[in-house]
């Protein structure tokens, strides 16, 4: 079963990489590039302060949290305990795997990139869909960021699945969390 798996993924692998084009590899690069989105993380946090006030502070610890449990799981865990070479390393299909720039670490099991912004996608939904509906796009952007790493070569469609659960897991986790800390912690101001 874990073989056939295997093989479906490498299978999609080489499929869905092998569409590439000098104009996609750099629009790739930057759409991976964390430093990319700062002015969109930007808008995120305003959007943040205009629905939560001062109180914006929690929700942001709440954030961080989520990131660094699902950064920590995938990359302090999941990797060194599966040690499944990423697609560019592989020694079956690395020669044939396009990648632009870098490929990475050796390991790509579970997807890092996939765990952070699942994971910050679904506690931004949880927190804001009342507010802001069209929030849920936000998992588009989720999805293009993941897909970047399989064009980049840098990880299997399975990696980026993987990495995306462990994101809703803990986007959902910590949102729970803060939800029951919530009514317990100091205002910190007057609210919007």
């Amino acid at each position: 079963m874990i073989e056939a798996l295997n093989e479906f993924d490498r299978s999609l692998m080489l499929e869905l990489n092998s569409h590439y084009t000098p104009l996609l590899d750099e629009a790739m690069y930057w759409v991976s590039h964390k430093f990319f989105w700062i002015p969109f993380y930007l808008v995120l946090v305003g959007l943040i302060v205009r629905k939560n006030g001062w109180n914006t502070v929690y929700v942001l610890i709440a954030i961080a949290l989520v990131i660094t449990f699902a950064d920590r799981f995938t990359s302090g865990f999941m990797k060194p305990f599966f040690e499944r070479p990423r697609p560019c390393h592989d020694p079956e299909i690395g020669h044939l795997i396009h990648t632009f720039n870098k490929c990475g670490g050796k390991y790509g099991f579970a997807s890092s990139h996939a765990a952070n912004v699942f994971g910050l996608s679904s506690f931004l939904w949880l927190q804001l869909r009342k507010w802001y509906r069209w929030i849920v796009l936000l998992f588009v952007w989720a999805f293009l960021v993941s897909y970047s790493r399989v064009y980049l070569g840098a990880h299997y469609p399975g990696d980026i699945t993987a990495g995306a659960l462990v994101g809703f897991f803990f986007g959902w986790l910590v949102y729970h969390i803060y939800l029951l800390a919530s009514p317990k912690l100091p205002a910190l101001g007057k609210q919007y």
